[in-house]
């Protein structure tokens, strides 16, 4: 069974969390979730143990654990949402206020139009002036 190990303070590392669950035998795995780009955790991680058994008696004994002065949320993991991962987000720019670059109007910076807006909706530079 999966768990979630919330509430985690940024300090904890996998390495304490595996001595806090040290208790249960039938821990396979360990995982701090940490952000890609600092690397940094995110306060919360999930322990995989193979005995169902001893899963949810470690939800029991766990859950409102203190570990490193935080109180830890421990639950069942609840399935990750299918969506897509990677690759494209949809289109991009476009749309009734998006898209298109500014060519400059009079005064040479795009005074109607372009980058979301004007009368146009975005779909170049305006003229400038009224109209």
């Amino acid at each position: 069974m999966r768990l979630y190990v919330g509430n985690l303070s940024y300090q904890v590392r996998e390495n304490d969390l595996r001595d806090a669950f040290a208790p249960y035998e039938h821990v396979e795995s360990v995982v701090v979730i940490t952000d890609k780009t600092t690397g940094k955790s995110n306060g919360f991680a999930f322990v995989e143990i193979t005995d169902d058994a001893e899963a949810k008696a470690a939800i029991e004994d766990m859950d409102g654990k203190m570990l490193e002065g935080r109180a830890m949320k421990v639950n069942e993991a609840r399935p990750r949402p299918d969506k897509p991962r990677g690759g494209s987000r949809g289109p991009r720019g476009g749309g009734p206020r998006g898209g298109g670059r500014s060519q400059g109007g009079r005064d040479g910076h795009g005074s109607r139009g372009g980058q979301g807006g004007g009368r146009r909706g975005g779909q170049g530079g305006g003229r400038g002036g009224n109209r």
